[in-house]
């Protein structure tokens, strides 16, 4: 069987140590993908050579560009990893399909706007083209066992899902797209939040509140709550399902707390549940993230990491900016198109001060 040729957008340069301006993911995709017998990597691209030529030779890439279209012309790519900042993904991933590469795994955040998301997802349904989002946690074992827990009703019913998190848009899209993964992928209702932006704080390029309280509804009944920043400890967690029987914690911020545990009402002990050394980050998580959606490309289904469920969690995090903006609840489905808290920013109604 022949192999998927796999090619890369957005190389980065590898930096000493990760942070906020870079942490040069397509190194991860491209150690995921050297995993996995049915891939072979052929080509990568990114705007700055010397970058594209050292992951090139870190991965005996041969085919090296600079830009994406003439790779894509060239290459006859089956699988591409987009690996750049989010304000870039909808056009690279529609240029992708347009080129009939099979299968695109990008980078999270899904845009820098709502209707850049779901433009470039309805542009990969069109074409047949199967769009995933790297959103890895749905492959650690501590959310794992955590969803088989809840689904075993050992803390009783679902009631609320929470998180404590850095920001919404960035990191939050981890935790919402977790929140989703808990309850069953069940749509939200409506959105309520506020959000505090006093110095600016720019991830990737991208503009992200310094805290934030978010209150939503599920379809089905369920509530969310997600609190940001300095208020992620009202949370005290990654994340806490919180059942009619029990609650569940994943990551606690308690100092030497377990990376799951859980909790019966009635019982005062927390029961610890092993998760080998697996906590929040990893380790192993992209690398099953990747095997998923290449597997998923070769059996003909549908990946975990789908656009659909990534724009589950991201129609939330706008519908949380767009409250801001309406000083009020959002009910859903969200009709807006742009970036609301960039729009605040840049009619001068929230003014956030330069950093450092």
């Amino acid at each position: 069987m022949p192999k998927f040729r796999v090619g890369f957008i957005g190389t980065g340069r590898k930096p000493e140590r990760a942070g906020p301006m870079g942490y040069a993911m397509a190194y991860a995709h491209a150690d995921a993908y050297k995993l996995l017998p049915d891939c072979e990597l052929v080509a990568c691209a990114d705007i700055v050579e010397e970058n594209a030529r050292a992951f090139a030779q870190t991965y005996g890439i041969t085919s090296v560009y600079t830009t994406h279209k003439e790779m894509l012309e060239k290459e006859q790519l089956d699988i591409v990893s987009i690996c750049t900042w989010p304000m870039t993904h909808a056009e690279l991933v529609i240029d992708c399909a347009v080129a009939g590469v099979k299968a695109i795994h990008c980078e999270k955040p899904m845009d820098y706007t709502w209707g850049a998301a779901r433009l470039m997802a309805q542009e990969c349904e069109r074409r047949g083209v199967r769009l995933t989002f790297n959103h890895q946690r749905r492959f650690g074992k501590p959310f794992r066992m955590a969803k088989q827990l809840l689904d075993e009703g050992v803390v009783g019913e679902l009631v609320r899902v929470e998180f404590g998190a850095g920001n919404l848009y960035d990191y939050g899209s981890h935790n919402f797209d977790m929140c989703n993964y808990f309850n069953n992928e069940t749509l939200a209702e409506w959105v309520i939040a506020q959000i505090d932006y006093r110095t600016e704080n720019l991830v990737f390029g991208t503009h992200n509140e310094n805290q934030a309280y978010a209150l939503w509804k599920y379809r089905n009944g369920v509530w969310g709550v997600a609190s940001t920043g300095a208020g992620a400890k009202l949370v005290g967690a990654h994340h806490r399902i919180i059942g009619s029987d029990g609650i569940i914690e994943l990551g606690s911020m308690e100092p030497g707390a377990p990376a799951l545990r859980y909790r019966r009402f009635g019982k005062g002990e927390w029961e610890v549940v092993d998760c080998g050394n697996e906590g929040m980050h990893g380790p192993g998580y992209i690398e099953r993230a990747i095997a998923d959606i290449v597997a998923a490309l070769r059996e003909g289904r549908e990946s975990e990491l789908c656009a659909r469920n990534a724009l589950n969690a991201t129609e939330i995090i706008f519908a949380c900016y767009e409250s801001v903006r309406r000083r009020g609840r959002v009910d859903l489905p969200l009709t807006i198109t742009n970036n609301p808290l960039v729009d605040l920013v840049e009619r001068g109604e929230i003014k956030p001060r330069p950093k450092g």
